[in-house]
Parts: C-alpha cells; sequence; structure tokens
C-alpha cells in the first residue's frame, strides 16, 4: 500500500512519463524480492498446543500453508475437502494411534506424503514406515532435521 501511495504521489508531483516508468521499475524489482505465495499445503495432525507451535515455527519460513486439525476425525474430515501434498501425522492423540491411520490414508489419498513425528522406540519407526509413511521423524528433533525432511517430501 505504501509504495503504491507513494506512487500516485510522486506522479501528481512530477507527472513525467519517465518519472512514472521509473517507479513502475522499482515497484516490480522490490515486489520480486519479497516471498513467493505459500506454494505447497501441509496438514499439521498434532494435538499438543507446543509442539504444534514449534512446528509452525520451523516451517513458517519455508514457503508452506500450514493447517492444523488435533485429532484423527478432524484429519479425516479435512482430507475430505482438502488435498494437502504432506501431513505431518502425530502417533498418540486423544482419538487413536497416527500410526493406525497411515494405511487409510495412503489408500483414499495415495498423492499425499505422511511424516510421522513420534518420540517412541525404533519399533514404532518400523511401523509407521510398513504401514505407508513416507518418513519417521523423531522427537526430538533439530530445526534442520525436521525442516530438510519436509522440503525433501515436498520437492
Amino acid at each position: 500500500m505504501l509504495l503504491v501511495f507513494l506512487f500516485v504521489e510522486h506522479i501528481t508531483r512530477f507527472g513525467t512519463v519517465i518519472e512514472v516508468y521509473i517507479k513502475i521499475k522499482l515497484t516490480y524489482m522490490l515486489n520480486a524480492n519479497m516471498p513467493t505465495a505459500k506454494t505447497k499445503k501441509v496438514l499439521i495432525v498434532e494435538d499438543e498446543g507446543d509442539m504444534c507451535l514449534i512446528l509452525n515455527i520451523i516451517l513458517n519460513s519455508d514457503n508452506i500453508e500450514l493447517d492444523h486439525v488435533k485429532n484423527l476425525a478432524a484429519a479425516e474430515a479435512y482430507l475430505q475437502k482438502e488435498q494437502p501434498s504432506l501431513v505431518l501425522l502425530d502417533n498418540k492423540l486423544p482419538d487413536g494411534f497416527g500410526i493406525d491411520f497411515i494405511p487409510s490414508l495412503k489408500k483414499n489419498y495415495p498423492s499425499v506424503k505422511v511424516a510421522m513425528i513420534s518420540g517412541f522406540d525404533g519399533a514404532a519407526e518400523d511401523i509407521a514406515l510398513n504401514n505407508g509413511a513416507d518418513t519417521y521423524i523423531k522427537k526430538p528433533f533439530t530445526r534442520q532435521q525436521l525442516s530438510s525432511s519436509v522440503q525433501a517430501l515436498l520437492s
């Protein structure tokens, strides 16, 4: 809005075609360096507010549109309306285990990638991957581990 206001003010003060062209070119160059629109949609299925906040903070800078639900029933309802590129799925949820939700998710939405996020042991990782998860992110994780896993699944 500020650029547009300055542009209009500049035209009314000087009014020459060259100055208008320069201002349009400058506005275009400034906008070209701004972040682009978020292009990939990611659904976070997580019931813990703190963990959801951490995921939002880490992934917000990655040109990702984030949506959030707190249980498996809400995830299923969301998936019937929206088609995210990726589901970040917690394992222990109020209405069941994410690990048990993976097979139906992959059967009904085969193009959706699934990243299981859990603090459970290695056996849970094996089961999640066998059930169709595309990757398993073990808690605690670093910012780099999460970002690189998500970017790899989205590319």
